[in-house]
């Protein structure tokens, strides 16, 4: 926890509401997003128990397993969820736009929109992912053949629970992560992992406290669990009966675990209200932007015939893909601090940022000692925060993304009036000024301007290189056997995939 979202909880604590963390929203919101709420069994690995799935808060369609522990039961429900699913993601792809690329010379087409759903908590996420990992390899011939959009639902399972994992993806989302990261409360980070006990917090009952509101919230029998996770007693005393019975009654089954689920499909909705009331940072649309060409990229694949996810990546593709959600994540968190205020303040409090007066701008100096003359304008900028760079480091100003300043000096200048310090920083400027020896106008600050400086960029990062897969060194189990998706197809009901 850093220092900044340590004082807005305990300030949250003092003034008995929720602080927040974030100036703008750090997520795209889509205008129809598909909410899912499982409910899996306890003791059993991933089985299914319900489901209430919908895109409209008044029409919440309830899926029910009748005997999560009868394999025909459980790929029943997962049949009636891909016909839910399958043609949602499906309604995305009527309308493609070309996408220039090569510098203009070339054309890529993405679909103009892409879909977007919506869990809970983190552990919806890991239940679509095990249930995804254990329904696309499933047979559809044979003796115990499946639908055909079974294996088709775990494939999209597979790829949503994969985008979750990409730092600023918006295709999977959790309202637990996606509040928290917006909003503090005066609670434990724990406590916080309770979507009812978090939206206490945030949007309290009329005429009742926060306190009150999380205390009704921490009680299983006014506010059920959330999921995919079930209450002990509800087992217990409620579902085990139902289950006993050889026939269980499906009617009474099903009133029970609406009951379950109504309460925090409620939430669901009124955490993406929240959420609306703040606007999208500026570079949201660009992630978007991601994720749409990262759904397209999925649908070619599926068109084309392309094999099921793998069980398991080989060497080269764990380490490509772990690059590049090392990428992801330190692009997104330079872009919320760009997009954001407050979460710029947690860098300028570390030294990764400070922000000052510009008081003396050359805005036509040339540097004529190399080759060819440049443009090489220098700024003075006095602040009296912190700084903890050195001449030579390289920073950027969110004003100017394109534009690098490097540090000629620092040094520090005591006011004669008051007696405080203040810290003089020569930069010279390159780049984001036009291509001749004259700076394009507002490209170079101007005298009075105050001016954001850090040391985050958002410049582009190389991926590592990596040999080929057949290529792998023996130290990393050699090149992968040829993969062949008939023989991972799973043929009998109690086989589960070993990843």
């Amino acid at each position: 926890m850093s220092t900044l979202t340590a004082l807005a909880r305990a300030q949250a604590f003092a003034a008995g509401r929720a602080q927040p963390l974030a100036t703008v929203r750090h997520l795209h919101l889509h205008e129809r997003p598909l909410v899912l709420i499982p409910y899996a069994m306890a003791g059993e690995a991933n089985a299914p128990l319900a489901a209430m799935v919908g895109t409209a808060e008044d029409e919440p369609e309830l899926l029910v397993v009748a005997q999560p522990r009868n394999p025909d039961d459980r790929f029943a429900f997962a049949a009636r969820l891909a016909d839910v699913l399958v043609p949602y993601v499906d309604s995305f792809a009527a309308v493609a736009e070309p996408v220039p690329v090569d510098r203009g010379r070339d054309v890529r087409y993405r679909f103009t929109n892409a879909p977007q759903v919506w869990v809970p908590n983190p552990g919806g996420v890991d239940f679509l992912r095990l249930f995804g990992r254990s329904t696309r390899f499933r047979g559809v011939e044979g003796e115990y053949a499946v639908p055909a959009s079974v294996p088709l639902l775990g494939r999209w399972l597979t790829f949503f629970a994969g985008a979750a994992e990409v730092p600023g993806s918006s295709l999977l989302l959790n309202g637990v992560q996606a509040l928290s990261s917006h909003w503090a409360t005066g609670q434990s980070s724990a406590e916080d992992a309770q979507l009812a006990a978090l939206m206490a917090w945030l949007d309290p009952p009329p005429g009742r406290t926060v306190f009150e509101a999380a205390a009704a919230a921490e009680d299983p029998a006014v506010t059920p669990p959330p999921g995919p996770a079930t209450d002990p007693a509800f087992d217990n005393h409620v579902l085990a009966p139902l289950l006993s019975a050889a026939q269980p009654d499906v009617a009474e089954l099903s009133e029970v675990l609406r009951a379950q689920l109504l309460p925090t499909w409620s939430l669901m909705w009124r955490a993406l209200g929240l959420l609306r009331t703040l606007p999208p940072g500026s570079r949201v649309a660009g992630r978007w932007d991601a994720d749409r060409d990262s759904y397209s990229g999925f649908l070619q694949h599926l068109a084309e015939g392309g094999p099921p996810q793998p069980r398991r990546d080989g060497a080269v593709a764990a380490a490509a893909r772990l690059a590049r959600l090392e990428n992801a994540a330190a692009r997104y968190a330079v872009q919320r601090a760009f997009d954001d205020p407050l979460v710029m303040a947690e860098h300028r409090l570390a030294g990764a940022a400070f922000a000052g007066e510009v008081t003396l701008a050359k805005a036509d100096r040339v540097d004529d000692s190399g080759k060819r003359p440049v443009l090489r304008p220098r700024i003075m900028v006095v602040t009296s925060e912190p700084v903890r760079v050195a001449p030579g480091a390289v920073l950027t100003s969110p004003a100017r993304p394109a534009q690098k300043a490097t540090v000629i000096s620092v040094s520090v200048a005591v006011s004669s009036g008051d007696g405080s310090a203040r810290t003089e920083v020569l930069l010279e400027l390159s780049g984001g000024m036009g291509r001749k020896l004259v700076a394009e106008p507002g490209s170079v600050p101007e005298v009075g301007e105050r001016l954001l400086l850090t040391t985050l960029s958002e410049a582009y990062r190389p991926g590592g290189a990596f040999p080929e897969p057949d290529q792998t060194p023996w130290t990393h189990g050699g090149p992968p056997a040829p993969r062949d998706p008939v023989d991972e197809v799973i043929e009998e009901p109690s086989q589960l995939p070993d990843q």
